[in-house]
């Protein structure tokens, strides 16, 4: 299956919430889509289907395909730690996860973008796999090329997010991941523990 590149309106109106950040559209139609999206009487879900839908939020707000999920997973199980808290981790420390939390790209989509398009480097070093796995220290910056790109200069000036385990020097368009957040500085409203019970039957 190839990476969703449709509407973001709608798979948010599936979850109930704005997965992808601001959306108008959401908050004028916050209801599932599809001619019954705003009937009351919904049947109840299963536990699969409740595990299985927190799975897919959890896919779709960091933009990864499911075989890339599991291969996480499969890390964050060999990993010492509580699993679902490791998943969340890993899924922080991509690349293309950083380079929109720093404020360079004003979505992971657009990260991705830059990142693939040779816009951004790590520690010097141009790095177009927007599955890149950072460590702690890692310096993640804008290519000399590409500090003046229009689009970078506006996400930049729009961002207003910090993060306790991120710094930007906006000067010389340069951050640093500095270390691996703890669950509780994730500002995703993912219920991870339902992810790990539903790989785990």
């Amino acid at each position: 299956m190839a990476r969703y590149t449709g509407p973001k309106t709608r798979i948010a109106r599936k979850f109930g919430e704005a997965i992808f950040g601001d959306d108008k559209s959401f908050e004028k139609r916050n209801y599932p889509p599809g001619q019954h999206g705003m009937a009351k009487k919904r049947g109840k879900k299963s536990e699969f289907a409740i595990q299985l839908m927190e799975k897919q939020k959890a896919k779709y707000s960091y933009g990864i395909l499911e075989k890339q999920f599991r291969g996480l997973f499969k890390k964050a199980s060999a990993t010492k730690g509580v699993t679902g808290e490791v998943l969340l981790q890993l899924c922080e420390a991509r690349l293309d996860n950083v380079v929109f939390r720093m404020g360079i790209a004003p979505s992971r989509r657009g990260a991705r973008q830059l990142v693939s398009h040779r816009h951004i480097t790590v520690n010097g070093e141009v790095v177009d796999i927007a599955s890149y796995h950072l460590r702690p220290g890692d310096k993640v910056a804008v290519r000399e090329k590409s500090k003046s790109l229009e689009a970078i200069e506006r996400s930049l000036s729009n961002s207003s997010h910090v993060y306790e385990w991120i710094t930007w020097n906006n000067d010389i368009k340069e951050g640093t991941f500095v270390s691996v957040p703890a669950r509780l500085q994730i500002p995703e409203n993912i219920k991870e523990q339902l992810i790990v019970e539903l790989y785990n039957k």
